[in-house]
């Protein structure tokens, strides 16, 4: 990923330290985030319920919370799909798909040192 003009840096972030591995994990670095872009990645779900419907179980305000910072700042995009009721689906921005390698690699790494873990078809992974 180069860092050059057409990506907008994420301001407001140095709360701690200038190391971008610390600011990267306080935006991305919990569970519940982590999944939630797994969804959007490699199982393409895009609503609340799918999220809700995931097997690790995440409580509604939570997931709540963790759509609302993604979307504050520019991982993901919310959009309407019904109007009545009111419904909206989330999609990942170019932000939040230059997040794939990271997935994958934590996919490989899970894989290599972690025993019973599900391995998902090679075209995932590549």
């Amino acid at each position: 990923m180069k860092n050059s003009k057409k990506h907008q840096k994420i301001t407001g972030c140095l709360d701690r330290s200038e190391c971008p591995i610390t600011n990267t994990l306080d935006l991305i670095g919990d569970k519940w985030t982590l999944l939630i872009i797994r969804d959007m990645l490699f199982l393409k779900k895009r609503s609340f319920n799918e999220f809700l419907d995931s097997p690790e179980g995440i409580a509604t305000n939570i997931l709540t919370e963790r759509l609302k910072r993604l979307e504050e700042h520019g991982i993901i995009e919310k959009r309407p799909y019904t109007r009545s009721p009111l419904r909206y689906e989330y999609i990942l921005t170019r932000r939040g798909r230059d997040l794939q390698p990271i997935l994958i690699e934590m996919i490989r790494w899970g894989n290599l040192y972690i025993e019973g873990t599900f391995v998902p078809p090679r075209k995932i992974l590549e």
